[in-house]
């Protein structure tokens, strides 16, 4: 059955992080990794555009294929375009420093099944407590790289990776946050070859 359709919010740009290593992959760029045809990165594209006013990919390697998608491609740094992986909290800050939006939603590009009010209930759980950052959990479990962060979090999170710290977690336990619970959305990741081969072998999803 087809999910409800939420409205189009133009306060939120969505990044999606597509940068990392792909080490469990097999080194793989995991967001170009196909599953029923499409590249992984297709299917988050599908479930996002139709929820925020912006879309940018975070890619630090094969940022001419991201490019094709037709959504603007940040690399984390100028040393990250080189092959240089800074990890997803990286990511986040090119984000913030990139996006004209007052909201940016974080996701991975290898959560294929993003529930269409994602958007819709992060912004409601930050406009409720008053705070700038969201988290998505799901059976009690965080997901720190699914998240809505305003852009005024910008110094805090640079004071952070100044720091040295790289845990998008332990930077997000330093402020006052919502977590938003998404009991009926497992966000399943396809991590590995073994997890998108066992996923192409059941029906489209």
């Amino acid at each position: 059955m087809e999910n409800q359709r939420f409205g189009v919010m133009p306060d939120i740009t969505t990044l999606i992080l597509a940068g990392g290593q792909g080490s469990r992959m097999g080194g793989l760029d995991k967001g170009l990794q196909e599953l029923h045809g499409q590249p992984l990165v297709a299917w988050v594209i599908k479930r996002l555009a139709a929820q925020t006013g912006a879309l940018m990919i975070s890619a630090n390697r094969n940022r001419e294929r991201y490019a094709a998608f037709g959504y603007p491609v940040i690399a984390d740094d100028p040393l990250s375009a080189g092959g240089d992986f800074q990890g997803p909290l990286a990511g986040i800050h090119a984000g913030l420093e990139q996006v004209s939006t007052p909201w940016l939603l974080t996701v991975p590009c290898d959560v294929p099944e993003l529930p269409d009010d994602l958007a819709q209930r992060l912004l409601d759980a930050v406009e409720k407590e008053q705070c700038l950052l969201a988290v998505a959990a799901t059976s009690g479990r965080r997901q720190p790289v699914i998240a809505l962060l305003h852009r005024s979090l910008l110094p805090d999170l640079e004071r952070c990776l100044a720091s040295g710290k790289r845990s998008v977690h332990g930077w997000q336990q330093t402020l006052v946050h919502a977590e938003v619970g998404f009991e009926n959305c497992g966000f399943v990741n396809l991590n590995s070859q073994e997890d998108l081969q066992a996923c192409n072998a059941l029906s489209r999803i």
